[in-house]
């Protein structure tokens, strides 16, 4: 049995597009909202043996005791990803290409294994990530027009969009059936001329982001800036492209944007500043539930009695 286990942002997917237009394989697609990281156990829980497991963009340190229970069961890992992972596990049954440098993605590391064969997408899961820069590097070699970028570049944020929810019916489709509407494209222009179902992320994304939008920070100091959003699904939804367009706006600036959970606790994306894209895991990673990479991470669910420490925190750590 094979099984595909992969984030559900534009990395996530486009990480697995690359790997499957070059080794087809059918496998069980195993994936959910962004935030739901702890994918492996999931095959865990269903008592997985012996299978082929392909994982890609989600925290090794999130997942190493599941990680280490599908070991034990003679299960072989290919592990690919770029959020901090800890101490990896010695195992003839694990080969794990792990990259958390601030500037790449789990596309990008892909790209690197493949030898650029589908850069296209490489490019747009850059983009996804709020790896400009990156990805702009990357496309140099596709010699296409600003045009064609431009689209690359909205295609990335409007499937990274899609992967923001507490739960898998805030999205506009599940991780599993975006990856099969993009899955007999080779060429991402191509899926953004003829695909039916950007119609739908579009309007979705025009309409969240018209609402975020119009909030004012909650706070802002010289080193950093704090939004905060109600409870509903459309800033859960936004959580992530809101907070990449607001890092962009100000990148000597770190920000945090927090979405009330209506359960005591907040959801928290933080960026790093764009021009130091350093320190955000480790801010996020001294509260329950937190993780990520050194240019954005997050918290699953701060505690309300934790909202002023980590206001604090926040604006000392760019100070």
């Amino acid at each position: 049995m094979n099984y595909d286990v992969f984030n559900g942002d534009a990395d996530g997917i486009c990480a697995l597009h690359q790997l499957r237009l070059a080794e087809p394989r059918d496998a069980e697609l195993v994936s959910g909202v962004k935030r739901d990281i702890r994918l492996l156990a999931r095959l865990v829980k269903k008592s997985v043996t012996k299978a082929r497991i392909t994982v890609l963009d989600i925290s090794l340190d999130s997942n190493k005791e599941d990680l280490l229970s599908l070991l034990a069961h003679d299960n072989s890992l290919f592990y690919i990803d770029h959020h901090f992972a800890g101490e990896i596990p010695d195992s003839l049954n694990l080969i794990a290409t792990i990259d958390p440098s601030p500037d790449t993605c789990t596309g990008l590391i892909v790209d690197r294994l493949l030898d650029g064969q589908y850069r296209a997408w490489a490019v747009v899961a850059a983009f996804g990530d709020n790896l400009h820069d990156a990805a702009s590097q990357a496309a140099e070699v596709l010699h296409i027009s600003p045009g064609e970028l431009a689209v690359l570049r909205e295609l990335g944020e409007l499937l990274n969009y899609n992967g923001y929810g507490r739960v898998v019916e805030d999205l506009h489709y599940t991780p599993q059936d975006l990856y099969k509407a993009i899955q007999p494209y080779s060429d991402p222009l191509e899926f953004y001329n003829t695909s039916d179902v950007l119609a739908r992320l579009k309007e979705g994304f025009e309409k969240d982001m018209a609402d975020a939008r119009a909030q004012a920070p909650h706070s802002e100091t010289e080193s950093g800036r704090v939004f905060m959003l109600p409870d509903d699904s459309w800033p859960r939804r936004v959580a992530g492209v809101f907070s990449n367009e607001k890092a962009r706006e100000k990148g000597e600036k770190a920000h945090a944007l927090l979405v009330d959970n209506g359960d005591g606790s907040y959801l928290v994306s933080v960026r790093a500043p764009l021009e130091n894209k350093q320190g955000a895991v480790d801010l996020c990673r001294r509260f329950p539930t937190g993780g990520g990479r050194e240019a954005a991470a997050g918290i699953n669910a701060l505690p309300v009695e934790q909202l002023d420490d980590f206001l604090e925190e926040f604006h000392n750590k760019w100070s």
